[in-house]
Formats: C-alpha cells, structure tokens, sequence
C-alpha cells in the first residue's frame, strides 16, 4: 500500500533518478511531446496563471513547462531529493521555491493565493487521506478563477485484487475526491477517468475550484478508454516537430518509428474521426 513512509523511501531513498522521471513518458516519446500532446490542451484554459503550486515536482519533469506560464512557482515535495535537485537545476528562476513537506501539508504557504494548482504522475500513489488534506488546504487559497488539476488514483471504484498495477492507491476514486472537494467547500469543474497502461480506468484527472469561482459552474465527468491510444498517437508523430535543424539551414530528416502493432488502430480513429484521412 503505497502510504506516506513507502513514497518518503520509495522515491527519497530507493529510487535512482537516473533518467529524472522521463521514463514515465515513454509511451508518449517524451515529457515534452507528453506536455504539449496531452496536458495543455486540457490545461490551456488555466494558464497562464500568475502564482502557480505543484505538488510532488519529482526531478521537474513538469517544473520546466510551469515556470514560463507563472510569476511566482512553488513546488512541493515529500523527498528531500526531489527538492535538492529541482533547487539547482532551476537556480536561475528567481521566481521558483522548492519546499520540503511531511507528504500532505501545506503550511509553508500562509495566506498564499494560487491560481492554479497542478500535480501529475505522483498523487496516484496518495492515499485518500493524504488527497483530502491537499484538498482542504488548497480550496482556502485559491483566487476567485484558480483552479486546481489533480491526477490520482481511481483503483477504489474498481474491483481489482493485489498486485495493483502501477502502484495505484486502492483508497481513492473519482467518487472520493469529489466528495472531499463538496465537504470542504468546492466544486468539481471536470472529471476524465483514463485508462493507464491496461485497458482499465486507474486514474482520474480531477479539476475542481472553489464554490464561488468565477469560472464556468457545470460540472463534467467522462469515461476515457482512448487515453493510451491518444498517447500512442502523440509518440507517432511528435518525432517530426521535433526534428533538429542544423546550422547550415539544412533538415537532415527524422525516421518515423514503425506505425504500432495494434489490431484495428485504423478503425477506430475513422469511427471516431470520420473526417480523418479523407
């Protein structure tokens, strides 16, 4: 069960680090392709923000994409590695503070207002006490259109038995978070259950707001079993935006990676996107 003392090791003692958390956007092709192909375009609406918090930076995998959207960043994290390495490697942003926490508090921010809060690929191991206490401190905090994107475990409302794929808390759902959000004060905005490595809906991403936000009131919740074939797209064709271009002005070309082995793949994105390949 991944608790606060198994991350604290996990991720502070046991874990190497070696590719700084790039790993885990693989089946992206990058953290970059990652970003800009899938988190954005559900993110765009809230950015840019002018004081931004992430919970559970890890190496910065997501740091490098928040700063430029801010004025005033912090980042939160229960490792002290996460922080000593996310301190150096965004020394020259006088705009980023990097904190220390016990894995669920966040008294460091006082009377802080924030205009978006984000934390992706690293709540999904948070149990849902820990999710609650983030949601009790962050609703007080937000600015009258901030707006929070928590990604976190939705293994509770499903029927699996151990071993839990990726780690996933089983405590926590879709269901769960929205009931911590309406306790302490909030609202959902949005809910995208997605699937994660497996055809089954193991996280959910969660925005919600405080309840009397100046954002949009209707609230939306929606089934995503395509999140591993949007991220299979994304990995097939990132490679040619991000060709490099030598100094000379000359494109020396980038090899496309073999279209993925995948059974009707080209069937299912006519059905949905009739208009595709026409």
């Amino acid at each position: 069960m991944p608790e606060i003392k198994w991350n604290d090791w996990f991720w502070g003692t046991h874990y190497d680090w070696k590719d700084q958390g790039e790993e885990w956007s693989s089946a992206w092709g990058s953290s970059e392709a990652q970003w800009f192909g899938t988190l954005y375009p559900r993110l765009h609406r809230y950015l840019p923000a002018p004081t931004i918090l992430e919970i559970a930076p890890g190496f910065g995998r997501w740091t490098r994409f928040l700063l430029p959207q801010c004025n005033q960043y912090y980042g939160v994290d229960l490792s002290p590695a996460c922080i000593d390495h996310c301190t150096q490697r965004f020394a020259r942003a006088g705009r980023a503070r990097f904190v220390k926490n016990d894995g669920k508090s966040l008294a460091f921010l006082g009377k802080t207002k924030l205009d978006f809060v984000f934390s992706f690929d690293s709540l999904v191991h948070a149990d849902e006490d820990v999710l609650d206490s983030y949601v009790a401190q962050i609703l007080p905090r937000l600015s009258s259109r901030g707006a929070a994107f928590l990604h976190h475990s939705n293994v509770a409302a499903l029927n699996l038995k151990e071993p839990i794929p990726h780690v996933r808390s089983t405590k926590v759902s879709a269901s769960i978070v929205r009931e911590s959000v309406l306790a302490h004060g909030g609202r959902v905005l949005s809910q995208e259950c997605v699937n994660w490595g497996s055809p089954l809906l193991l996280d959910c991403l969660t925005v919600f707001t405080r309840q009397d936000s100046a954002l949009p009131s209707e609230e939306t919740r929606i089934e995503n079993t395509d999140f591993m074939l949007e991220a299979t797209l994304v990995k097939r064709w990132q490679p040619l935006y991000a060709a490099h271009v030598p100094n000379e002005g000359l494109a020396t070309g980038t090899i496309l990676p073999e279209p993925p082995v995948r059974d009707g793949l080209w069937q299912r994105i006519k059905q949905r996107l009739p208009w595709f390949g026409r």
